[in-house]
């Protein structure tokens, strides 16, 4: 991906020669991973933004004064007739001005809000192809309507890309009422989207989805299609065809023209860590079904320590001798495992089954059986399913109805999909602290935009328990201590099962929290929406970190507004920014706390050694210690999970690729 904005990103040199549009798949060269590699720590990784930027946003707001006497139909005729000079000037000098100013005046009449300095910023960084960081709560979902519009008005076809449904609804609804009055269509594509639905909402001018459907519809296209992408192909396919649909090779996507990627690095860096793949599933086999019985009986019969080795944070188990010996004498009640390698491999599957893989953590149980919950934003993935036939082990050890093993007919990563489009652009809160990565794998710098206001956040001490039960007992006194003010709590935790158990004790404790977690993804809406009440007590997973506006009212306000109460660190320093970000949003107050154990799986997984050093040192103390020593042993573990992710990330890559080799499909093909 170039580095350099060109005005005209739909006349890149690399464009492919296909019917849609789309950049060409470049497979990576070692030289260039190298000479990549060696520029990258020359290179800035944050830029901030300069006077001439800053002069550009006074220019935008000095011809928006102009723009306030015009009626709306006469303002959105001067927008719209900036687009022959953007079509073929680029997105660049005073006909990108007064598209801007005109979005921004159109965006006031309709919402009752108009774009601050920082936001006309962020709107210019994401029309440059740049990843936007901008601070929680201001107003991402506003900002992304100047490059939508504007792009939109060129013709190019244009993605808002979000995380989730819930998200991706609420934005459309959010920006309808202006895109309609420039006569942009728009639409909503879910996974709730029927499919015969999606050719005719792509083919709008803008179209608000999630990563997921949008990657999964492109594959599609590929699938059906093959071969017969160029220009060329699509033409004799329509003489030849009567009916493309017919014959399945009708075009959902209409292209990858321009995306705006919000939440860009939950996308490109924490899913970026399991590639997209599309399956064929397989029935039910009895023969299968009775050999998972076994390898699963057989593992349970191990102990750690003296037959095998765990090793949480990579997720990997090793055998040792002794379970080699009893493996060595398994009788296989199945064809399929009778050669050795795959008994050892569905061995070490079952034990990840039983010990690495926990319910209310990883995955919980509903109407439709096992469902996969997402480790960064703990919302459900009904459609996804562990390979290798760790799903059904799974299932086989939750006694449920086994589920058909899947065959991969073909497979993308994200990495490599977003690099397809002919440009695109990213907006989080939380980009700093994974830069270099950005900047080396998408060859973009971070766009740094200060805050509208200056932030009121109060940030307090940081309590560490030497135990669990220590650890609950302060979050639930805390939390009861604070709502007794007239001010709302948000307590974060990392699992289904965390959640439920802190409400549980609040609870008891004589409190009635709601709860926000894979199961009342449902209630989400409804849940925010009255977070920010006096006296409301809130538990959440990371659900409510990512995207959402927990609204305060200027009576909370004036008692202190949100308290966040941290009670686990994430693998990744973004996500805990994220949770804490609820509070004290544009330039309201607010305060926050982190209230952690030393048995944190972080510590746990990443900082083993200094965990049992505290404790020798501390004679076992169970209560409350050193809130330093928690921020140190937090950066420390935070420091080695995020390598570890790194090098999850560039494995997936790799494997991808090999993968796309032994199916016999090339770049240009998939």
């Amino acid at each position: 991906m170039h580095s350099v904005f060109d005005a005209r990103f739909w006349h890149i040199r690399d464009r492919a020669d296909t019917a849609e549009p789309e950049r060409r798949a470049t497979p990576p060269h070692l030289s260039d991973e190298v000479v990549r590699g060696f520029l990258a720590p020359l290179r800035r990784a944050v830029i901030r933004p300069g006077l001439l930027r800053w002069f550009e946003v006074w220019q935008i707001r000095r011809e928006g004064q102009r723009m306030e006497a015009l009626s709306p139909e006469a303002l959105a005729a001067k927008v719209q007739a900036q687009a022959p000079a953007l079509l073929q000037g680029g997105l660049t000098g005073p006909p990108l001005r007064i598209a801007i100013a005109g979005v921004r005046e159109m965006t006031f009449r309709h919402t009752g809000k108009r774009h601050h300095p920082v936001q006309i910023m962020g709107g210019l960084g994401l029309l440059r192809g740049q990843i936007v960081e901008m601070a929680t709560g201001e107003g991402k979902t506003l900002t992304t309507l100047l490059p939508a519009v504007v792009v939109a008005l060129v013709g190019v076809p244009v993605h808002v890309v979000t995380v989730n449904a819930y998200l991706a609804a609420r934005d459309a609804e959010t920006l309808a009422p202006v895109l309609n009055a420039f006569g942009l269509s728009h639409g909503l594509i879910t996974s709730e989207t029927e499919h015969h639905l999606r050719p005719g909402i792509y083919a709008r001018d803008v179209v608000f989805s999630t990563n997921s459907d949008i990657a999964f519809d492109y594959l599609r296209d590929r699938l059906a299609l093959g071969r017969s992408r160029t220009v060329l192909a699509q033409i004799a396919q329509r003489v030849l065809s009567a009916n493309a649909a017919r014959d399945g090779q009708r075009i959902l996507t209409r292209g990858l023209g321009f995306a705006v990627v919000d939440e860009v690095d939950s996308i490109l860096i924490d899913e970026a860590q399991t590639p997209l793949i599309i399956t064929a599933q397989r029935p039910g086999d009895d023969a299968l079904t009775a050999g998972e019985d076994a390898i699963l009986a057989l593992a349970a019969s191990l102990e750690a320590g003296r037959d095998f080795t765990l090793d949480r944070k990579k997720r990997n188990v090793t055998l040792l001798p002794p379970a080699e010996t009893m493996l060595a004498g398994f009788v296989p009640p199945t064809a399929a495992l009778v050669p050795e390698p795959a008994r050892r491999e569905a061995l070490i599957q079952a034990l990840c089954a039983i010990h690495l893989y926990i319910r209310d953590e990883h995955y919980i149980l509903n109407d439709d059986g096992l469902v996969i919950v997402d480790e960064f934003t703990g919302r459900v993935m009904p459609d996804r399913q562990w390979q290798s036939g760790l799903h059904q082990l799974i299932e086989a050890k939750e006694k449920l109805d086994r589920s058909g093993r899947r065959e991969t007919l073909a497979q993308i990563t994200y990495q490599t999909f977003f690099a397809r489009y002919l440009w695109f652009a990213g907006m989080t809160g939380t980009a700093t602290e994974v830069a270099r990565e950005l900047q080396r794998s998408h060859g973009r710098a971070v766009f740094r935009i200060p805050t509208n206001r200056p932030s009121r956040r109060k940030m307090w001490a940081t309590w560490l328990f030497g135990s669990d039960a220590a650890r609950w007992r302060a979050v639930v006194a805390e939390a009861k201590s604070v709502a007794s003010q007239g001010r709302p709590v948000l307590i974060g935790t990392r699992s289904v099962a965390a959640s439920e158990h802190v409400a549980t004790l609040l609870r008891g404790a004589g409190l009635a929290p709601q709860v926000l977690n894979a199961r009342q993804d449902a209630d989400e809406s409804a849940l925010i929406a009255e977070a920010g009440t006096a006296g409301r007590i809130t538990v959440a997973t990371n659900m409510a970190g990512r995207g959402t506006d927990i609204p305060v009212g200027p009576a909370v306000e004036a008692r202190g507004g949100l308290h966040v109460i941290l009670t686990e660190f994430h693998t990744a320093a973004r996500i805990d920014r994220q949770l804490i970000g609820r509070a004290a949003r544009q330039g309201q107050r607010g305060s926050a706390r982190a209230i952690v154990s030393l048995n944190d799986p972080l510590f746990l997984d990443n900082v083993p050694g200094r965990v049992g050093l505290i404790r020798s040192l501390t004679i076992g103390y169970r209560g409350r210690l050193l809130g330093l020593l928690a921020e140190v042993l937090r950066k420390r573990a935070q420091n080695r999970a995020a390598a570890q992710g790194r090098r999850r990330r560039r494995e997936t890559v790799q494997r991808a690729e090999r993968q796309h080799k032994a199916l016999g499909f090339r770049p240009d093909n998939i």
